[in-house]
């Protein structure tokens, strides 16, 4: 069993966030442990975590002083796990929108040789559930742009619920990361499947938020096509300065 963290952001899940750790620590191995990254949750997230914290002590807490972005909570996070000696970094949404009962058949899929594990909606055996056609349309037309314009062959670029082994992480270098909301799946998975990693695929069905707000909006969808085109471009001109994300 390797040295494994999970990375959880919040910002305002106050209504999930302990049926969550409780039902994650119930489906891990003792050498899992979880980490909140709060974003100064007004709802009291927070404070929560901290609790949570206190009763286990496998689940730590990252307090940040406001909203921030996902994609600055995971680089966070796995800089964290970093500099703890974990091995296996996991990233999930604290809505139950991604199942723990995935997680170990994630870690199956680490032990027998990958080095990322994608937990994919669009591969035989994965799906959706109560997301309507606007929905639906925008997450796999976003797949599918991103796989034409960067020409990598995994179904589900732009999911979320994702493992990594440690020297995935290192290689990508999270200081080197420019994307951050929606974007940032795609850039993680680009970065990884550049550098010749062993990506697997794993079906998932990802079931939509029973309880909170969606944090998706427009604007996120449109930065992260923005995106792309300069991961194409810095590819294919990796001279050129592309800008990054908002240093915070």
């Amino acid at each position: 069993m390797l040295r494994t963290l999970i990375v959880i952001p919040t910002y305002n899940e106050i209504e999930n966030l302990r049926a969550l750790v409780t039902e994650v620590m119930s489906q891990v191995h003792e050498k899992t442990h979880l980490l909140v990254v709060d974003d100064n949750s007004p709802d009291g997230t927070g404070d929560l975590a901290d609790q949570l914290s206190r009763e286990n002590d496998r689940v730590h807490v990252m307090h940040r002083p406001r909203k921030m972005g996902l994609g600055t909570a995971y680089v966070s996070g796995f800089k964290y796990g970093l500099q703890r000696d974990f091995e296996v970094f996991v990233e999930m949404d604290c809505d139950f929108s991604h199942d723990p009962k995935y997680l170990p058949l994630f870690f199956q899929q680490v032990e027998g040789g990958a080095d990322v594990v994608v937990g994919s909606r669009y591969v035989p055996g994965g799906g959706t559930v109560n997301w309507g056609l606007a929905r639906r349309a925008i997450s796999r037309g976003g797949s599918l742009y991103a796989r034409a314009v960067l020409g990598v062959r995994l179904s589900d670029l732009t999911g979320g619920f994702n493992c990594w082994r440690r020297k995935v992480i290192e290689a990508i270098g999270m200081d080197d990361i420019k994307s951050d909301g929606y974007s940032f799946q795609i850039e993680m998975k680009y970065k990884a499947w550049l550098k010749g990693f062993k990506i697997a695929e794993m079906p998932i069905v990802f079931e939509d938020r029973c309880l909170g707000k969606s944090k998706m909006s427009k604007n996120i969808v449109i930065e992260a096509m923005g995106r792309v085109l300069l991961m194409r471009l810095q590819h294919i001109w990796p001279g050129q300065l592309l800008p990054g994300r908002k240093q915070t």
